[in-house]
């Protein structure tokens, strides 16, 4: 039986591509155009697993998924870095010249910006989705009209590349989290990640002391993120990703957490994608 994978955007979507990467083939792809409906779909079992964007190397952190993962109590169970390449296209026999509007998800746009500055009369228009505009411009043979996406998207949608790689920082990576609802089955010897949650008291030195306990337990503090919490203004919670080389260690710095914060919890434990 297929694993039903819930991801955000359509065939073609970066995250299509790290659904096809992560799982291979054998998966059926549930397609969902806000990462609120890929949760929904995920918690009601429409489908058993879920890829989400989390963070990118250029924008930062996607701040609305951290508060998914907690608010619907998700459980990380995995990783995977992808290295985002943007890509104009639109239908063949055009060139850049021809192009007057381009559509895109914000994030893509927001990436690509030096690009089109060389090409003032094109007007840049945010979209849903990276692949759904690509998809969009063949079925109603738009002319005129470009998309930034994916080379799969240009290869399944049969669009033209006019411009490769047009991203202003070459060197571009997104960190997408696998995600369901019950927590994962890996041995404790195959976990060196963790993702945690926890508010400290508001006193100085709180969040300090914190910080010392994982470096005394030999963790490796590879992310940490602050949310405010809606409910208590100007409180906020924490959420820290560590790495170790000992499950026994990362168990010692969870039993010191638990007593010394408030509201601790574990976001996931699984696998280090970058090694």
């Amino acid at each position: 039986m297929k694993k039903i994978v819930s991801i955000q955007g359509i065939k073609g979507s970066f995250h299509h591509i790290v659904a096809k990467t992560y799982f291979d083939d054998n998966i059926e792809i549930d397609e969902c155009m806000s990462f609120d409906k890929l949760v929904d779909n995920l918690i009601t079992k429409k489908s058993d697993v879920a890829i989400m964007a989390l963070e990118n190397s250029i924008a930062g952190s996607i701040l609305p998924n951290y508060a998914l993962i907690d608010k619907f109590n998700l459980h990380i169970i995995g990783e995977y870095y992808l290295d985002i390449q943007h890509n104009l296209m639109a239908l063949p026999g055009q060139t850049i010249a021809d192009i007057e509007e381009v559509y895109s998800h914000p994030m893509a746009l927001l990436q690509c910006k030096a690009f089109f500055k060389a090409y003032p009369h094109i007007k840049l228009i945010e979209d849903k989705d990276t692949a759904e505009t690509a998809d969009r411009i063949s079925k109603n043979n738009l002319k005129g009209v470009a998309a930034v996406a994916s080379k799969v998207a240009a290869e399944i949608f049969n669009l033209e590349i006019l411009a490769e790689s047009i991203q202003t920082i070459k060197e571009n990576e997104t960190r997408f989290v696998i995600v369901k609802t019950k927590n994962s089955v890996l041995e404790e010897s195959e976990i060196n990640k963790a993702s945690l949650r926890f508010v400290v008291e508001h006193k100085r030195g709180s969040l300090a002391s914190v910080l010392n306990v994982l470096s005394d337990c030999r963790m490796s503090l590879t992310k940490i993120q602050s949310l405010p919490k809606i409910e208590t203004p100007w409180k906020y919670a924490f959420f820290v990703d560590v790495t170790f080389s000992k499950y026994s260690h990362f168990e010692k710095a969870k039993s010191i957490l638990n007593i010394m914060v408030k509201e601790f919890k574990i976001l996931g434990e699984y696998k280090n994608a970058k090694l």
